[in-house]
């Protein structure tokens, strides 16, 4: 994550996923998502969200679409090949809105004055052009390339566990600067969390007290080349520190956890990790304010009837 002067981010999610994508975008971006694009200082790589749709580095910004050309003509001569994108926006206002032969055209335009070799196919540097409340933006342009999708095929899976868009969404909820930051899964079951939170270079430890998943958590990591410490231990056993653990509370009728269990679960969080992201069905609230998590922040996940609370403790 670094900062820039602009970055335009594009967003996509379902209606019962809208909670959990702003909750997202408060952890990254430290920001309200108000509609279905976001302005920021802050720069990421779009492949870390479940929702991001794609991202503007922002060069110019102008009020007129000529103000734009010019200085897209001033620019300095290009070493790379290159093409031109003109994109609208999930639920663009209709004062932004450019019909499809119009953001043709427009691209075209713009890439006529770009000093350099155009390749529409294979460019080295793709560009935007869009339309945000009334102004014209113009960029560097990149895509999420979707990676979650090829997780979603483990070799060995739980049919409870977290999907696999939960599951990073998640991850950047935990830990939104990724540089610096210890994290541990203490019941990381069948390693969902895990191989989201690799891929992206988390340093991430992860232990389970069941012997039996210890080798399909090692398999699901090897299957997509990813590698990191794995541990067979009872969460009560967890002598270091961390700086945020992730825990995903069972939830399925063989894994019943009770009150007094949950207390002991979440005492033993409070002196290992200096914060918290869990995933529970239950009412937690009481528990971890006895053990001394304060919750600041949450969303529900719903599909179907099926509802997981995710809390933010410090």
């Amino acid at each position: 994550m670094s900062q820039n002067s602009l970055v335009l981010y594009t967003f996509n999610y379902a209606e019962e996923e809208e909670q959990l994508c702003k909750l997202e975008v408060r952890s990254l971006f430290r920001a309200n998502l108000h509609a279905f694009v976001l302005e920021s200082s802050i720069n990421i790589d779009p492949s870390r969200s479940p929702f991001i749709k794609e991202k503007i580095e922002v060069l110019f910004t102008c009020d007129t679409l000529d103000d734009l050309l010019q200085k897209v003509q001033a620019m300095p001569s290009l070493n790379s090949t290159f093409k031109v994108i003109g994109i609208n926006y999930r639920g663009v206002d209709q004062r932004d809105k450019m019909e499809f032969e119009e953001r043709k055209a427009i691209a075209r335009q713009v890439g006529t004055l770009i000093s350099g070799v155009a390749n529409l196919h294979h460019p080295e540097v793709v560009f935007a052009i869009t339309k945000l409340k009334g102004k014209w933006y113009f960029g560097f342009y990149s895509e999420n390339q979707s990676i979650w999708h090829i997780h979603q095929q483990k070799p060995h899976n739980y049919s409870t566990a977290l999907t696999t868009r939960v599951a990073r969404a998640l991850v950047n909820i935990a830990v939104p600067e990724l540089t610096d930051v210890t994290v541990i899964d203490p019941c990381c079951g069948i390693g969902t969390v895990l191989v989201e939170a690799l891929s992206m270079g988390v340093n991430i430890t992860g232990s389970d007290y069941n012997p039996l998943v210890m080798k399909g958590i090692r398999n699901n990591l090897a299957h997509f080349g990813l590698s990191g410490p794995v541990r067979l231990r009872d969460i009560r056993d967890i002598t270091e520190m961390y700086d945020v653990a992730i825990i995903d509370m069972p939830y399925n009728l063989c894994s019943v956890v009770s009150d007094k269990e949950k207390l002991e679960m979440f005492q033993c969080a409070r002196h290992f990790a200096k914060k918290m992201v869990v995933v529970t069905t239950e009412d937690i609230d009481e528990i971890l304010n006895e053990v001394g998590f304060k919750i600041v922040d949450r969303c529900e996940v719903i599909k179907g009837t099926f509802i997981r609370q995710i809390i933010v403790c410090c």
